[in-house]
């Protein structure tokens, strides 16, 4: 098995030491230690010590309940410093933009985004006006930005002044227009008004693609189903299948939707098969990018592409919601072998 290179994890810890905020990291250990009933200093040294030797970052040790796990069960989780690691070895730097740009993955990968899109430019206003008035509703993204930043959505009747409306998209960089995704009816029976993305995170080797992680996102109605809008997510399993109540990374957990009442654990994945195929051939298609977290929504037509994460990020397993004490880091060993 190849070892992941020292020198990108010396400069990642090394970069993370110099931005600790102490405060928080003591917030963070207290509230750690009330939850599970430990001593606040032991945390906070635990914590300190996992961090700087075992490779598991402040919010990780927090999310996936560390302090309660044995050091067999701490094995098993992908932490993101790892996966930081990962995606820089495996994601060629020469490619990163076809992903980090929202407009350049569009028009990379637009075979698989099954949804009409424009880019908003200084020379077409009516062209704009008559993409909005046709759908209604649009989403409009700013081409760099990440965890749901940059991300608007506009309904054609509350525009009044459409000279003014296209002008102050481009003064504040929001250049990409999309059309509104229809999602599957078992994904809005969770949340009607936000389009709830699965993250699949996968691994291709050159001949395979290797599904390493599977999450179902939940949103509450906002333009995006991300924690900064109030959003959650839950584990699948291989079959699709929720493995326990949703959660996020702010101590709320959700046995219920709290906007439609609907159990989080009976949700499963519709068209799981088509989901595998789309993703392997989505992972295909920038094969330089190896280590990717796609976030696809399925639509009663089948699934959609909405984007691609070169630095994946990591999703997880939370002992106290869903029971099962070990992650997925197994899953990555065996399909990138590090």
């Amino acid at each position: 098995m190849a070892s992941l290179d020292p020198r990108t994890r010396m400069h990642y810890r090394a970069a993370r030491a110099r931005q600790i905020d102490v405060v928080s990291l003591w917030q963070r250990a207290r509230e750690t230690s009330r939850e599970h009933d430990r001593w606040t200093p032991a945390v906070l040294a635990d914590m300190l010590w996992s961090a700087g030797v075992r490779q598991v970052g402040f919010q990780d040790y927090v999310d996936y309940d560390f302090a309660t796990l044995t050091r067999a069960e701490r094995d098993t989780y992908m932490t993101h410093p790892v996966s930081n690691e990962l995606s820089q070895r495996y994601d060629d730097p020469r490619h990163r933009s076809q992903f980090h740009n929202k407009i350049t993955f569009n028009e990379t990968f637009a075979p698989f985004l099954h949804r009409e899109w424009m880019t908003i430019t200084p020379d077409n206003a009516d062209e704009f006006r008559d993409f909005v008035e046709r759908h209604g509703t649009v989403i409009v993204k700013e081409p760099v930005g990440q965890a749901g930043s940059g991300v608007h959505r506009y309904r054609a009747d509350a525009v009044t002044d459409w000279s003014a409306f296209h002008r102050g998209l481009l003064d504040r960089g929001e250049l990409l227009a999309e059309e509104v995704i229809t999602q599957h009816p078992d994904l809005a029976a969770f949340c009607p008004g936000t389009v709830n993305t699965t993250r699949v995170t996968t691994f291709f080797d050159g001949e395979r693609t290797h599904i390493l992680a599977m999450a179902q996102k939940f949103g509450r109605g906002q333009v995006s189903d991300q924690m900064s809008f109030g959003g959650f997510y839950s584990m699948l399993d291989d079959d699709g299948r929720a493995v326990g109540a949703g959660y996020d990374s702010h101590g709320n957990v959700h046995e219920l939707h709290p906007d439609t009442g609907r159990r989080i654990s009976d949700f499963t994945l519709p068209m799981l098969g088509e989901v595998k195929t789309f993703i392997d051939e989505v992972a295909r298609v920038v094969p330089m990018v190896r280590y990717v977290g796609w976030d696809v929504v399925v639509t009663p037509a089948g699934p959609v592409l909405v984007e691609g994460n070169w630095a994946a990020g990591v999703y997880e397993n939370k002992p106290s919601v869903t029971g099962i004490r070990t992650g997925h880091k197994p899953r990555y060993r065996a399909a990138i072998g590090f």
